[in-house]
């Protein structure tokens, strides 16, 4: 019997000696790279935190003192040792374990972390709240150095010093985020390891400093743990790590380590199966292609050139590239400086991580109206990471943003297109979106109309099915569902989304019947937009928005999850069914003599 199936509980962890721990630390990565590869999930930053992890729960008692993960996919440990081993088989699953810390799986997770550089701000508002009640609870902030480049873990640093709350900050410094971490901060810690002597920066912001320990070492790291826990001071313990320990692929990745993986072979590294085209291959190779006959164009990316697809920029223009670490407020500002000096950026940022950065998009690029390019990797559902990355709220959140023109392509052909002409507009903000998923086979047009492409036609159509971006082939195999079912449709790709296209309302206005179909919320989307455009027209044709409910959705497939909530064919088959089975006599869009609109319009 291993060491692992006796650990249930974190106290099962007081009775080893060094040498189990040791050996209990090889049992885990064994476990670790065992499950990861057979499910995908993050693998590199688990490997190296799994000493740390184990000294953390050996001095704090979780969960009466409060542990707090940041970017929480270093948290696989954790569950282990809080007794979820089991539910390891479903990692990331629909219904299975979460790849990230989530109250509902344990009182053991407080906070469902995935954004980077939150742990600080959470951990100090938590402790001053126990200082308050003068509860006697420790409360632990692990965060990466990575994390420590966005600004908000800034903003917690400054006040840590003086809050009435202490609080114990665990940096684990393996040198990376994604990429190798950038800026003054890294070459800060660098000369830590090599000994440099005198006050440092967490000294001179007020805070106790320990280390720079061996991350790797249980022994070394409870030593520090257990002095800062008895300090009168918030203190940050060094841990210096290796993301990928223990694993020769993920210690000699040079691209990320690892760092997030889907079903690959344990012993090479390397994918299980060959991936498709993705949406960011296509991008990638298209930026290159301008940035060649355009020298204004400047790639932004916030700590994720490879994920984004600005790796293959960088290398061919490494001067007009810049990372800026994991910072997407300064990333966009940083992008409206570089439009006041005359060049054209292309930030690129998952969807999800462009929420923190709305602000900057609206008051310091759209104010100016300054030509600055977004483009959103990941956007609607992106399946196992759960709710806090699904890119979903894009098209709601910046559709308040005045003078931002927002892209949704349907292909590679359409994305390469769009894109081109995203970088050539000069009159303010524009705004590229697409999934994280296989790039769709190249659906043409059949023609184009005023700049809205018309993917499907029939003589008298009745309804009107206007595809936002990637949910193209769905809506179209939805309209040879409805075919079958009498229902003629046509199917138009807006192709710029916002601000509706007059074109898009001359055409629906031959309908009598709209329907959206967007993989963003319903709530505030393409859909409301439409609706409010026509009405502003004159349009008596009514408008049934398909999209996402206004809630957190969990972790799954991306496909499961689109048809869970009536996105793939079948489902928006079935709701303009509903749709025309709800309006009023004599607008029937089955008759196809228009009776139906010339009742519309009276």
């Amino acid at each position: 019997m291993s060491l692992l199936d006796d650990v249930n509980e974190p106290a099962d962890l007081d009775r080893l000696t060094g040498d189990q721990l040791r050996l209990l630390a090889t049992e885990i990565r064994a476990f670790l790279v065992d499950a990861v590869c057979r499910r995908g999930g993050h693998l590199g930053p688990n490997l190296g935190v799994v000493e740390l992890t184990l000294a953390l729960h050996r001095v704090f008692r979780s969960p009466r003192d409060r542990i707090i993960f940041d970017t929480g996919h270093q948290s696989y440990v954790h569950k282990l040792v809080t007794g979820r081993r089991d539910r390891f088989t479903g990692l990331r699953g629909r219904g299975g374990l979460s790849g990230y810390p989530r109250r509902a799986e344990s009182p053991h997770d407080l906070v469902e972390n995935s954004h980077a550089s939150t742990a600080l701000s959470y951990a100090e508002g938590l402790a001053r709240a126990y200082a308050l009640d003068r509860t006697e609870r420790a409360v632990v902030a692990v965060i990466g150095d990575g994390a420590l480049t966005g600004g908000l873990a800034w903003e917690a640093l400054n006040n840590l010093a003086t809050s009435p709350g202490r609080v114990v900050v665990v940096l684990n410094d393996n040198g990376r985020s994604y990429a190798p971490t950038v800026g003054g901060l890294a070459d800060h810690l660098g000369g830590r390891h090599g000994g440099e002597a005198g006050p440092g920066l967490f000294e001179s912001l007020g805070l106790s400093y320990l280390g720079p320990i061996d991350g790797h070492d249980v022994h070394q790291v409870e030593a520090a743990l257990q002095k800062a826990r008895a300090a009168d001071q918030s203190v940050v313990v060094h841990c210096v790590t290796r993301k990928g320990y223990g694993h020769r692929p993920s210690e000699t990745d040079e691209a990320d380590r690892l760092h997030s993986v889907g079903v690959i072979d344990p012993l090479t590294g390397r994918p299980a199966s060959t991936p498709g085209r993705t949406w960011t291959d296509a991008l990638s190779d298209e930026l290159v292609a301008i940035g060649a006959s355009n020298p204004d164009v400047v790639a932004v990316s916030a700590a994720m050139l490879g994920p984004t697809g600005l790796a293959a920029f960088g290398e061919r223009y490494p001067d007009r590239t810049v990372d800026v670490g994991i910072a997407e407020q300064h990333a966009v500002t940083s992008a409206a400086g570089l439009a006041f000096g005359g060049k054209h950026p292309v930030v690129a940022i998952y969807a999800t991580f462009l929420n923190r950065a709305v602000d900057q998009v609206l008051l310091d690029v759209a104010l100016h109206r300054l030509p600055v390019t977004l483009v959103l990797d990941r956007a609607g559902i992106t399946g196992p990471d759960g709710p806090s990355h699904h890119g979903m709220w894009d098209l709601a959140l910046l559709g308040a943003v005045p003078g931002l023109r927002v892209a949704a392509p349907r292909d590679e052909t359409t994305l390469r297109e769009e894109l081109r002409e995203a970088v050539a507009h000069q009159d303010g903000p524009t705004l590229l979106r697409f999934p994280k998923a296989r790039v769709d086979d190249e659906i043409p047009a059949l023609y184009r109309s005023g700049g809205v492409d018309v993917l499907r036609t029939a003589t008298a159509a009745p309804v009107l099915l206007v595809a936002v971006g990637a949910m193209a082939a769905s809506t179209l195999r939805a309209a040879d569902l409805l075919a079958e079912a009498g229902v003629e449709c046509t199917v138009v790709d807006p192709r710029w989304v916002r601000p509706v296209n007059a074109a898009l309302t001359a055409l629906a206005d031959e309908h009598a019947l709209v329907v959206t179909v967007e993989d963003g919320i319903r709530d505030g989307g393409v859909g409301s937009s439409v609706a409010l455009a026509l009405a502003d027209a004159g349009v008596g044709a009514p408008v049934r928005a398909l999209g996402l409910p206004t809630s957190f959705i969990p972790h799954g497939e991306r496909a499961g999850l689109l048809a869970e909530h009536g996105l793939d064919p079948s489902g928006i088959c079935a709701a303009v069914l509903h749709q025309i089975s709800t309006l009023p006599a004599g607008l029937d869009p089955r008759d196809r003599s228009q009776s139906s609109l010339t009742a519309l319009h009276g």
